[in-house]
C-alpha cells in the first residue's frame, strides 16, 4: 500500500469530525507562487498550487510552459525557499476541451488526451476532469450527463495510463485523486452583471455522481470512482467587475445536507475569491471542502503594486520612476484579446475595470517582459529611497501593521507579496 494523497487524508480526518479543507492557489504568477511557499513555510501546512488548461497546456499555454515545465518551475522556487517537495501538491484545472471547442469531438478529444497524460505523466496529482463544454460537432443544446462522465472516463483511463508510466521511473509516486463535475462557473468570474445566481440541485449532483460510477462500470473500470474525491459544484458564490455574490449556508443547505450520501467525496467549490472569512469558514464546515482561488490573488498583489506605485510618485524623482501603472495600462490597452470580452461599457469604464475588476483580467499581463521590468525597477526605486513608515500607513494600513507586530519587513518586495498573502489567509483561517 502507497503513500495516502493528503487530500483524501483530509477527507478521512473530517469523517472523524475534524471539519478542515484546504485552498487551492489557481496561479502561474511568480510573486504569488512565492508568496503561497512563504505562507506553506510559516505555517507547516501543504500548499495546493493548480495550473488551468490554458495556463499551461502541451502546447505552452499562455504561459509559455508546458506541465512538466511548471511542475519543475514550482519545485525549484520551493527548493530554492526552503520548501521540501512533499510540502506540495500540483494539480491540473478544467482539464479537457476548454481551449478546443472549436474543433470537432475526436481532434478536441485527442488534444484533451494528450493533456491529461502530459499533467500526470510530470507528476500532477490532483486531476479537474472538465468535459463539461460542448465541442464543434456537438447537436444544439446542453450536453447530457452521460456525454460529459463518458468524455469523462476516457480522461482517467488516459490519466492512469500516464501513472503507471511515472510509477515505472519513480515507484514511490503518488496516485493521483480525480475531481469531477459539470456545474463550473466560468473560468476567473461572470462575465455579466447578475441579479442572482442558481445552487447547483441536490439532484443534479446525485446525477453527476451516479452517472459517472454507470460510465466507469460500462468502460470496466468499475472500482474506478474510489480516486474520486470531489465534485465541483455552484454553490452560490461566485464574482463579476464590481459585484461579490457572498455564500448563504441556507441557499446551500439542500445541496450540502446531499453529501451525508456520499461520505468518501467533499465538494471543491470554484470562483470563491472575495469571500470574507466567515463565508470561506462556513463553506468548508459544510463540505465544500477544497476552495478554489486565483484571480483574487493576484487583485491583491496588483492592489499592492499600484500602492506602491502611488508611493514612488511622492518620494521618487520623476525621471527615475518605473511607471508600473502606465506600463500595465499601455500593454493592456495595445493587446487587449485577454480582457475585451470580458470588460464593457464606456471608455471611461472599461479604463476602469482594465485597474480594478474584481475579475481582474491584468493577471494575464503582469508577468510580462515590459511590466516585470517596471516592478524590479520599482523594488529597486524604493529601496533607493526608503518608504517612511508614515507614509506606508496612508498607501498600505494593512502591511503597515504587520510591519509593527514584526510580521513583515519594510521591502517593496514583501509590502507587494503581502498583498496577495492577505487573500491567502482569510483562506487558512477557513480550511485549517
Amino acid at each position: 500500500m502507497g503513500k495516502q494523497h493528503p487530500l483524501r487524508e483530509m477527507i478521512e480526518n473530517r469523517k472523524k469530525g475534524d471539519l478542515t479543507g484546504i485552498p487551492s492557489y489557481c496561479t502561474a504568477n511568480k510573486l504569488v507562487l512565492e508568496a503561497a511557499l512563504l505562507r506553506a513555510k510559516e505555517t507547516g501546512k501543504q500548499v495546493l498550487i493548480e495550473a488551468t488548461a490554458n495556463q499551461v497546456n502541451q502546447f505552452g499555454g499562455y504561459t509559455g510552459m508546458k506541465p512538466a515545465d511548471f511542475y519543475k518551475y514550482v519545485k525549484d522556487m520551493a527548493e530554492n525557499l526552503g520548501v521540501s517537495e512533499d510540502m506540495l501538491i500540483l494539480g491540473g484545472d478544467h482539464l479537457g476541451p476548454l481551449t478546443w471547442q472549436n474543433l470537432p469531438e475526436e481532434e478536441a478529444m485527442k488534444n484533451s488526451e494528450d493533456l491529461v497524460y502530459a499533467y500526470t505523466r510530470a507528476g500532477f496529482t490532483k486531476i479537474h476532469l472538465d468535459t463539461s463544454m460542448k465541442v464543434a460537432d456537438d447537436p444544439e443544446g446542453m450536453l447530457s450527463t452521460e456525454v460529459i462522465a463518458e468524455r469523462g472516463v476516457r480522461l482517467y483511463k488516459v490519466c492512469m495510463k500516464a501513472y503507471e508510466d511515472l510509477k515505472a521511473e519513480k515507484p514511490d509516486a503518488l496516485r493521483p485523486v480525480f475531481i469531477i463535475g459539470s456545474e463550473v462557473p466560468i473560468p476567473g468570474g461572470s462575465q455579466e452583471e447578475e441579479d442572482s445566481l442558481a445552487v447547483t440541485k441536490k439532484e443534479a449532483f446525485a446525477d453527476t455522481v451516479d452517472t459517472y460510477k454507470a460510465c466507469f462500470e460500462k468502460a470496466g473500470v468499475g472500482d474506478a470512482f474510489k480516486d474520486v474525491i470531489a465534485v465541483v459544484v455552484q454553490p452560490g458564490v461566485e464574482f463579476g467587475d464590481e459585484q461579490v455574490f457572498y455564500y448563504d449556508r441556507d441557499n446551500a443547505a439542500d445541496l450540502c445536507g446531499k453529501l451525508k450520501d456520499y461520505p468518501d467525496i467533499v465538494f471543491e467549490g470554484h470562483s470563491t475569491d472575495y469571500q470574507t472569512p466567515e463565508c470561506l469558514k462556513k463553506m468548508v464546515e459544510d463540505g465544500i471542502a477544497i476552495l478554489k482561488v486565483g484571480p483574487a490573488l493576484t487583485f491583491g498583489l496588483r492592489e499592492a503594486l499600484f500602492s506602491l506605485s502611488m508611493i514612488e510618485k511622492e518620494i521618487v524623482p520623476e525621471a527615475e520612476q518605473a511607471h508600473f501603472m502606465e506600463v500595465l495600462e499601455k500593454a493592456m490597452v495595445e493587446n487587449p484579446d485577454n480582457w475585451k470580452k470580458h470588460y464593457h461599457g464606456n471608455e471611461k469604464q472599461q479604463a476602469l475595470a482594465r485597474k480594478y475588476s474584481y475579475s481582474d483580467r491584468a493577471r494575464y499581463y503582469i508577468g510580462g517582459e515590459e511590466q516585470e521590468k517596471a516592478i524590479e525597477k520599482l523594488f529597486e526605486n524604493l529601496r533607493k529611497y526608503p518608504v517612511a513608515m508614515n507614509i506606508l500607513h496612508q498607501y498600505m494600513p494593512k502591511q503597515y501593521d504587520r510591519i509593527l507586530r514584526g510580521e513583515l519587513k519594510n521591502d517593496p518586495k514583501e509590502l507587494a507579496m503581502a498583498g496577495a498573502a492577505e487573500y491567502m489567509r482569510d483562506y487558512e483561517y477557513a480550511a485549517y
